[in-house]
Order: C-alpha cells, then structure tokens, then sequence
C-alpha cells in the first residue's frame, strides 16, 4: 500500500477505533490474503499463536466475539463452561456480518456497529506483539495483549487446553 492509497473504509473506521482508544498500532494492507491464522503469520513473519483470531460465537443466544490464539482451536466446552453458559455454537457467516459489519476473515476486535461481548484468550499474553485483522481479509494491526482486553472491554480466559 502507497501512502496515496487510503485504506478501505471497514480500515479506516478500525483505525478510528484504535486512534481513540490511544492504540499506536497502524492497520495496514498486505498483498496476500491474512484470512487464515496461518496465512497472516506467514505475511507477518511471525508465530502462529501471537495471531488474535476473531471468532464469533452464540452464547446463549448472545452474540460473543472469541478473540483466540492462532496456535489452537477454540474449546466449546471449556468456553461454555468459564461462562457459565448452557449453549455455545458458531455464528453463521450472515450473523458474523450483521453483527460485526465485517466479513470472516478480517474481523477486527473493533469497529463494529454495536459493541460485542469479548473474551480474550489468555494463551496471547505469551506474546509482546500479536496482530489482529483490521476488518478486511488482506489488513491487520499489532497491539499488546493489555491492549487488546483494554480497547475490546474483555474478559482474559483460557479458551483452550494447551
């Protein structure tokens, strides 16, 4: 990306997000898609697991984004469990757009027309770095763990056995 390239408008509103929660992390575009864990580590040059992947789940009927660890797969069970919740699924494709106003794959932790119940896998706080997707799949953005339960109002659980 140029600097006479804006970046797209899902972007710029994420920008917007971080630039007044006073998160000094940039989103930027990369030429290859980050739509996967492992495709953005790639891009990035980093460790899978310092990728926040942005997972939205029904929890009871509540729509609760999972901002997870690249290095491992969300455990419906445990999840369910530290919430206290008798029911947790995958949200379908449409309720993912309709309620975070970005597509799978570039679901940032901010931005969204509402605000969105987080949890914040706890496994991030391994990493001084991670990258979230910045609201489409070719961007991202690098923030601290602090940060991100900081800017998403989130609670830190372990989504996963390790």
């Amino acid at each position: 990306m140029t600097d006479t390239q804006p970046l797209p408008e899902r972007s710029q509103i994420v920008q917007e997000h971080l630039d007044a929660a006073g998160i000094t992390g940039r989103v930027r575009e990369l030429p290859g898609s980050t739509r996967t864990a492992a495709d953005a580590a790639a891009a990035l040059g980093c460790e899978i697991g310092a990728i926040a992947s942005s997972l939205l789940f029904v929890v009871d009927d509540e729509p609760v984004l999972v901002m997870t660890s690249g290095r491992h797969r969300v455990d419906t069970e445990l999840l369910a469990e530290q919430l206290g919740a008798a029911s947790v699924t995958m949200a379908s494709a449409k309720l993912v757009r309709e309620t975070t106003g970005q597509p799978i794959g570039g679901v940032s932790p901010v931005g969204h027309p509402a605000p969105i119940r987080t949890v914040v896998d706890a496994a991030l706080d391994d990493y001084d770095t991670i990258w979230a997707a910045g609201g489409t799949p070719h961007a991202v953005f690098p923030l601290t763990f602090a940060d991100l339960v900081a800017v998403t109002s989130a609670t830190p659980l372990r989504v996963a056995h390790d």
